[in-house]
C-alpha cells in the first residue's frame, strides 16, 4: 500500500512539474519546487488524465508537432488553465499569432500567463493596440507584461510612449532596464541609451552586452572597446560581438587579440573569425582558422565557401565544397550563385542538376539564380517550369526575374503573360515590364504600363524612370518625355542622376532638338555630368549633321579621361566620317595612352543546347570553312544586290 501511494505521488509530481513548465518560463513561478499548502495529493483518476494530456501537449509542442498538440487539446474532453496556457505559448513559439489569438479567445477565463503571452505576440507584430488593449484589461500585471509591450513600442519606433510606459512601471527590473537601453539605442538614441545604462541600479551580462552591441551598431568602436574592458565578467556572446565589431571596424589586430585571449571559443566565435578576416581580404588567414577549427559545422563550412565565392575564387569554392562533409540548400545556392555571377553558367546550371539529383529541394533562392543563369529560350523555359513545378511562381522577386529574361530573350509576349499572372505586384515588377516594352520599341505601351502602376498607387524610382525615359527616346515621344523628367524631381521628390540626364538628352537629339540638347548639357549638375551625357549629344549631333559643335563636345569626352571605350570610338568615328584625320589620330592615341581597348563585336547563337559565339574576323571556330564558305555564296551577293556597302573606315584596329 505505502509503495502504492509513493507511486502516485511520485507520478503526480512529475505531470504537475511538466505543466507549470510555462509558468515557470514567463516569469510567475520563481520556484519550480512549490506546491501550494492545501493541494492534496491524493490520486485522482481525473486529474491524473488532465495532467498527463496538458503534459502530452507540452512534449508535442517541444519536438515542433504543433497539429497533434492542436488535435489533443481539441479532443479532451476538459481542459484547465495550464491547457489553455501551453497552446497559446506553443502557437507564439511556432511564430501562429492567429492560432494562438484563437485559443486566448476561447479562454473561459484569462490569466496572466495567457495574457502576457499575447501581449508580447502582439507587441513583435507591430500589433499594439491589440497589445494595448489586453494590457489594459488585465487585473494584475507582471515584469515580462510591460516589458513585452515597452519593446513593442521602442520596435515601432514610437520612443515617448515607451519611455512613458517605462515611468508608469510599478517594480523595474534589470530585463526592463535593458529593453530600455536596447530600444533607444536601436532608434538612434545612444546617449540617451547610455544615461540609461549608467542609471541601472543593477547591470548584468545581458545589459552590458547589450550596450557594447548599441555602440557598435553605431560606429562607436572606442566606447564599445571601453565599456568591454569595464566588463566585471564576460560570456561567450560578449566575446563573440566585440570580435565581430572589431572584424567589421577594420580592425583585425585587435580581434586576432581579443581572439587569443577568450578563454573558451565556440563555434560561432571561430565562424566569426573566418567570415570577419575574409570580408577584410584576408582569405589566407581566414582559410588558416578555418583549418583550426576543432569542429566544423554546416555555417563554419558555408562561411568559408562564401569567402572564397566572394573574391571569385571559384575553383577553391568547389574544391572546399566537394570536401564538405554534409551540404544543406543553403550551400548549393552560394556555389549556384557564385557560377552564375562568375559567367560560368554552364556550371551553374550542372550544378543545379546535382543539387536535384541529391535529393535537395530547391528554394526561391535557388531558382533565381537558376533563372538569371539561362541564356538560352529553351533552358528559360526548363527553368520557368520548375518554377511553377515547385509552386514558386508567385513569388515575386523571382517572377520579376522571368519578365526581365523573357524580354531579353525577345519573347515579350511571355513576359507580359508572366507579368499579369503575378498576383503581387511591386515597383520591381511594374518596372521590369516597362523596361520590357521599352527594349522592344512600343514606348506607348510602356507608358500605359505606368499609368496602371499610378492608378494602384505604386510610387516609381529612379530605375522607373529611366525605362521610362528610354521608351519614350525609343518612340520618338519627345513631349511625354519633357513630362517625365520634369515629374522626377517635382512630383516624386526624386534627383535625377546622370542617366536621366543622357536619356533626356538622346530623346531632344534625337528629334533634332540639339540646342534644347545643349541647354539641358549645360544645366546639369557637375556631379551629374558624365560621359553618357556627352556621348549622348555627340550622337545626336552626328545623326543630325551638326559639325559645328562636335569639336568642343569631344574636347569635353577626352577632359573626363574615361577607362571606358565608347566615348572614344564613337568621337573617333565621327571624326573619320567627317574627314578630319589628324583629330582621328588624336583620339586613337588618347585611347593607347590610357590602354582602353575596343570591346570587339561578336555575335551569338545556340545549337543544341550548345552556345557558338563569333567575334568580329575570328577565324577559330572549327567550322569556320564551311561557315564563311555559305556566307560568301548566299549572304555576301544578297547583302550587294541590297545596295550594302561596308564602311571600312569606321573599324577601329
Amino acid at each position: 500500500m505505502i509503495h502504492k501511494c509513493l507511486y502516485h505521488r511520485r507520478r503526480f509530481l512529475r505531470h504537475f512539474k511538466a505543466s507549470i513548465s510555462t509558468d515557470s518560463e514567463m516569469g510567475l513561478v520563481k520556484n519550480p519546487n512549490w506546491v501550494p499548502k492545501n493541494l492534496s495529493l491524493r490520486p485522482r483518476s481525473s486529474d491524473d488524465s488532465l495532467h498527463k494530456r496538458n503534459a502530452e501537449i507540452t512534449i508535442l509542442g517541444r519536438r515542433g508537432k504543433l497539429i497533434e498538440a492542436r488535435k489533443l487539446f481539441d479532443e479532451m474532453p476538459h481542459r484547465d488553465a495550464i491547457s489553455y496556457n501551453s497552446m497559446v505559448t506553443l502557437y507564439l513559439k511556432n511564430k501562429d499569432l492567429l492560432g494562438a489569438e484563437t485559443v486566448f479567445k476561447a479562454m473561459p477565463q484569462r490569466n496572466i500567463v495567457a495574457e502576457s503571452a499575447m501581449i508580447d505576440g502582439y507587441a513583435k507584430v507591430g500589433r499594439l493596440d491589440d497589445a494595448h488593449k489586453v494590457f489594459n484589461s488585465m487585473t494584475q500585471r507582471n515584469a515580462f507584461s510591460w516589458t513585452s509591450l515597452i519593446s513593442g513600442y521602442f520596435n515601432c519606433g514610437r520612443v515617448e510612449e515607451a519611455l512613458h510606459l517605462f515611468d508608469r512601471m510599478p517594480e523595474r527590473n534589470v530585463v526592463s532596464w535593458t529593453a530600455v537601453v536596447s530600444g533607444l539605442a536601436h532608434n538612434g538614441f545612444i546617449d540617451l541609451a547610455w544615461k540609461f545604462f549608467y542609471l541601472m541600479p543593477e547591470k548584468n551580462i545581458i545589459a552590458w552586452t547589450a550596450m557594447i552591441k548599441s555602440y557598435l551598431d553605431h560606429g562607436c568602436f572606442g566606447e564599445a572597446f571601453k565599456l568591454f574592458l569595464e566588463m566585471p565578467e564576460r560570456n561567450v556572446r560578449s566575446w563573440n560581438i566585440m570580435i565581430s565589431g572589431c572584424l567589421n571596424a577594420n580592425r583585425v589586430n585587435e580581434a586576432i587579440l581579443l581572439f587569443e585571449s577568450m578563454p573558451d571559443r565556440s563555434h560561432v566565435s571561430w565562424t566569426a573569425m573566418v567570415s570577419g578576416l575574409a570580408q577584410n581580404k584576408m582569405i589566407g588567414a581566414a582559410r588558416n582558422y578555418f583549418d583550426l577549427m576543432p569542429n566544423r559545422d554546416t555555417v563554419a563550412w558555408t562561411a568559408m565557401i562564401t569567402a572564397y565565392v566572394d573574391e571569385k575564387l571559384m575553383d577553391e569554392a568547389c574544391e572546399l565544397f566537394n570536401l564538405m562533409p554534409e551540404k544543406n540548400v543553403g550551400s548549393w545556392n552560394i556555389m549556384i550563385d557564385g557560377y552564375a555571377r562568375s559567367g560560368d553558367i554552364g556550371e551553374a546550371l550542372r550544378l543545379f542538376v546535382l543539387m536535384l539529383r541529391s535529393c535537395f529541394r530547391p528554394n526561391e533562392t535557388t531558382m533565381t539564380s537558376v533563372v538569371t543563369s539561362c541564356d538560352g529560350m529553351a533552358e528559360l523555359m526548363q527553368a520557368h517550369a520548375m518554377v511553377i513545378r515547385l509552386g514558386f511562381e508567385h513569388n515575386t522577386w523571382l517572377t520579376n526575374a522571368l519578365v526581365t529574361l523573357y524580354s531579353k530573350s525577345g519573347d515579350l509576349c511571355s513576359a507580359r503573360v508572366v507579368f499579369e499572372l503575378l498576383k503581387s505586384k511591386d515597383v520591381v515588377s511594374w518596372t521590369a515590364m516597362i523596361v520590357a516594352y521599352s527594349n522592344h520599341g512600343h514606348g506607348h505601351h510602356a507608358l500605359q504600363v505606368f499609368a496602371r502602376m499610378l492608378i494602384l498607387g505604386i510610387k516609381p524610382d529612379e530605375v522607373t524612370f529611366l525605362g521610362l525615359l528610354s521608351a519614350c527616346s525609343h518612340a520618338g515621344l519627345v513631349n511625354q518625355g519633357r513630362r517625365l523628367f520634369d515629374s522626377i524631381k517635382d512630383t516624386y521628390n526624386l534627383h535625377p542622376k546622370a542617366e536621366h540626364y543622357s536619356c533626356l538628352v538622346d530623346i531632344l537629339g534625337r528629334a533634332g532638338l540639339v540646342d534644347e540638347a545643349m541647354d539641358v548639357v549645360s544645366t546639369i549638375p557637375p556631379s551629374e555630368r558624365d560621359e553618357a551625357v556627352f556621348v549622348a549629344l555627340l550622337g545626336a549631333c552626328r545623326l543630325h549633321g551638326d559639325v559645328t559643335i562636335t569639336n568642343s563636345i569631344g574636347e569635353k569626352l577626352l577632359e573626363l579621361e574615361s577607362s571606358s571605350c565608347g566615348g572614344y570610338v564613337l568621337l573617333a568615328n565621327t571624326y573619320a566620317a567627317e574627314g578630319h584625320w589628324d583629330e582621328f589620330a588624336r583620339v586613337r592615341k588618347r585611347m593607347r595612352e590610357r590602354n582602353v581597348k575596343k570591346i570587339p563585336g561578336y555575335s551569338q547563337i545556340q545549337i543544341k543546347g550548345r552556345n557558338h559565339i563569333f567575334f568580329v574576323g575570328e577565324r577559330s571556330h572549327p567550322q569556320v570553312e564551311e561557315i564563311y564558305g555559305l556566307l560568301q555564296q548566299n549572304l555576301q551577293p544578297l547583302m550587294r544586290e541590297m545596295g550594302y556597302t561596308a564602311e571600312n573606315s569606321l573599324l577601329l584596329e
